[in-house]
């Protein structure tokens, strides 16, 4: 029988690479977009981070999160730094969220309020997410538009509290292994990162559209 994080990852398989070829990453990476439409995506990214990270502190005493949330994951410095750099210094005054933004921040809240199970479906999609394959991004935004290595505007990329990403990887696989659900909540868990992932794309079909209008 696979492994709860196997089952997860293989479920999600498809979406994943759905997300990854959505119009408005294929043309991110492809260095097809100016850096408006960079911190239009960053933006989005600091709304569904704060619907992660707003009740962190409880989180982090609940039994079923807990093990999930970790300091050294926490992204909203970052991506403040980085939004000072992309927007200016009154970048809060001018954040908006898309509809589909808007829609993925509030499943989170969500889930953290009521359902730590499905919490930890968003925590694992996102966190194991951008450690992974965030790293193609901040190397494309480097080359595009001359961010210093791993400095303002890409230091969401960057998780420079991890001592080793790879073994963090494994430890967290190994956790959801250990995921406190029955048959019927590991079902329910993987439909609800299903989910997430579908939530996410909605976000990147959102950016296009708006891209698109805006051409």
């Amino acid at each position: 029988m696979d492994s709860f994080s196997v089952v997860l990852r293989t479920a999600t398989r498809e979406q994943h690479r759905a997300a990854e070829s959505a119009p408005f990453m294929s043309a991110l990476l492809g260095g097809r977009l100016d850096v408006t439409a960079f911190a239009r995506y960053t933006e989005q990214l600091w709304f569904v981070y704060e619907a992660l990270e707003r009740d962190a502190a409880r989180l982090a005493r609940d039994p079923v999160t807990g093990p999930f949330v970790r300091p050294e994951l926490l992204r909203l410095p970052a991506l403040a730094e980085d939004l000072a750099r992309l927007r200016g210094p009154a970048w809060r005054s001018t954040l908006t969220a898309l509809p589909a933004t808007l829609r993925y921040a509030a499943r989170i809240g969500e889930c953290a309020r009521a359902w730590p199970a499905g919490y930890v479906a968003h925590h694992y999609t996102r966190y194991l997410g951008d450690l992974s394959g965030g790293r193609v991004v901040r190397d494309r935004a480097e080359r595009t538009w001359g961010f210093a290595p791993g400095g303002p505007g890409v230091r969401f990329y960057v998780f420079d509290r991890l001592a080793d990403p790879v073994a963090f990887r494994h430890e967290y696989r190994r956790l959801l292994d250990g995921l406190g659900a029955d048959a019927a909540g590991r079902r329910r868990v993987t439909a609800e990162c299903r989910r997430a992932f579908a939530l996410n794309t909605g976000v990147l079909e959102d950016l296009y559209a708006e891209l698109r209008v805006g051409a």
